[in-house]
């Protein structure tokens, strides 16, 4: 049996090499170049957009007892800390930094939103 295993494992690295021969040799497809700036798709999904920013941010702000907050990761972070269990507070604490770093994005974004949503409004009738 092991002279069949061999020559199958064999046939399969031929084929593998085979079809990535044929996979390389096929040209790629560009993608057609934007006549536009998309502003009327973006205009069409401003309110899923601002309620999605809206709805991350309360859940990042709120308090201990809400999964995914701020002051949650930092709770967690001095429990481990005051366990002892320093590798995850380590750990934690790099993903306090990156959430924190997340809430002032998203306010950014949101203060953006409200200037595409005068914008949008201004560009109704056009």
């Amino acid at each position: 049996m092991p002279v069949n295993r061999k020559a199958a494992a064999a046939a399969a690295v031929a084929s593998l090499a085979v079809a990535g021969a044929l996979l390389a040799a096929a040209p790629a497809q560009a993608a057609p170049t934007p006549t536009g700036d998309g502003s009327k798709a973006i205009c069409k999904r401003l309110p899923k957009t601002e309620e999605r920013v809206t709805k991350a941010l309360t859940r990042l702000n709120g308090d201990a007892g809400v999964v995914g907050s701020v002051a949650r990761l930092e709770q967690r972070v001095n429990n481990a800390k005051s366990a002892g269990h320093t590798e995850i507070q380590t750990y934690l604490n790099d993903r306090l930094t990156y959430r924190k770093g997340l809430v002032t994005t998203l306010q950014t974004r949101q203060n953006d939103l409200k200037s595409v949503a005068t914008w949008c409004g201004t560009q109704s009738g056009k």
